[in-house]
């Protein structure tokens, strides 16, 4: 099949269709997505916005459409294949064994390694040393991740992905149980990444932590994107208000803007929607 609007490296959606039970999760959605951007999906709770990240991953199940990567469709590439060209980071991961740190990195390299022969190569050694160097958790290498406070499994978990090489990072709350400096760090790291020509998306609740972060930013809405743009021109405070039912007022900063919600406001769509 031939995918003539597709560029190399884009990854592009044609009109996905995901419906669980009675619920329509995603509505005919299309996308192109492109190499170097940074893309934050934002939405509220049930707006389908992990349920894209999966499918852009190649993991989603039971939807309709073509998910196109460097002109081949995502859905017909091998498992091995696909896992060299998009890193995936769940919200939650479940931890089957104790090992180590270094040991449990090393894990991303199993799509390069010989079904028969687990030996790393010199490759293999120095992509590990790079994620953890990139990720900051040299001074856990040798402990095992069974105890491993929640930011610091975040970041053992990110380095396990990055020790992939992957084309594309698909991180599904990525910030969740960090603190903020290392919420900053981590959002210098991926601009870094997407600056030397990785696609990045990341599922966000924080608003600000999304204008800080992201080039472009997909809003999502009851499984339709309702808006696509830059975070000055997706953020403004009509459109989170009409999406989230809550009030905002949008802070200028040196560095930027930030958003500042208000408490008082939280009702505003339960009760719009009640009338």
């Amino acid at each position: 099949m031939s995918h003539e609007t597709t560029v190399n490296g884009d990854l592009s959606l044609r009109n996905i269709v995901q419906i669980k039970g009675d619920q329509t999760v995603l509505n005919h959605l299309s996308l192109d997505l492109h190499p170097g951007e940074l893309i934050a999906l934002l939405g509220p709770n049930g707006a389908g916005k992990s349920s894209l990240l999966e499918i852009c991953a190649g993991l989603g199940t039971g939807y309709s459409g073509e998910v196109i990567l460097n002109h081949q469709l995502l859905q017909d590439m091998h498992a091995v294949q696909r896992s060299k060209k998009i890193g995936f980071l769940p919200q939650r991961s479940e931890i089957a064994w104790p090992l180590d740190v270094a040991t449990f990195v090393g894990l991303g390299r199993l799509p390069y390694q010989s079904r028969w022969i687990n030996t790393q190569t010199t490759s293999d050694q120095k992509a590990i040393s790079s994620a953890i160097s990139k990720t900051g958790i040299e001074m856990m290498r040798e402990r095992s991740i069974e105890t491993l406070s929640g930011g610091e499994l975040s970041r053992v978990l990110l380095a396990r992905v990055l020790a992939g090489e992957p084309e594309w990072l698909m991180l599904d709350e990525p910030m969740t149980g960090l603190d903020p400096g290392h919420q900053f760090e981590l959002c210098d790291l991926l601009r870094k990444l997407a600056s030397e020509g990785k696609g990045i998306i990341v599922t966000l609740h924080d608003l600000s932590l999304a204008a800080h972060l992201a080039d472009r930013i997909l809003l999502l809405n009851e499984g339709k994107i309702v808006a696509d743009g830059t975070p000055r021109e997706i953020l403004t405070s009509s459109r989170i208000q009409e999406v989230y039912g809550v009030a905002c007022n949008i802070l200028e900063t040196t560095n930027g803007f930030c958003i500042a919600l208000s408490p008082d406001s939280i009702h505003t769509k339960s009760a719009i929607n009640d009338q």
